[in-house]
């Protein structure tokens, strides 16, 4: 009998991420975005009951680059995905995989009691959760 080893998210999220607010340009969130590789920004809650956000670049090109909008003229709440799903850290990458599958997701945050500690996508699932089982 084979034993899997269980590879949870938290092995192989992004750590390092970059966070916007809701009314910032898409400009100014792209001056921003430090970490390219997770290739979106977290939009922060407002308030404790608000839910967060994200902004892809995905989204950004088809919204506002696609038809022509100036980014210096498109706040990011404009072209945003709020409330967003999440997953936690313990989750077994299998399920996270399933979950984002379903959803039609490439990426979500990682949320662990209520704060983002990083972003997981499906190519850090693969790469990096694949590759280190065999």
């Amino acid at each position: 009998m084979t034993v899997k080893k269980l590879i949870r998210v938290s092995e192989v999220m992004k750590s390092h991420f970059d966070m916007a607010d809701g009314m910032d340009t898409i400009r100014d969130a792209l001056s921003k975005m430090k970490h390219v590789d997770t290739k979106c920004l977290i939009v922060d809650k407002r308030h404790q009951d608000d839910e967060y956000g994200i902004l892809l670049i995905s989204d950004i090109a088809r919204k506002v680059l696609a038809k022509d909008r100036a980014p210096d003229r498109v706040n990011v709440y404009e072209v945003m995905a709020k409330p967003v799903i999440y997953v936690d850290p313990n989750m077994d990458i299998r399920y996270c995989a399933r979950l984002l599958d379903r959803f039609h997701l490439s990426r979500a945050p990682v949320v662990n009691e209520g704060e983002v500690v990083g972003v997981v996508s499906l190519t850090d699932l693969v790469l990096k959760g694949l590759a280190s089982v065999t």
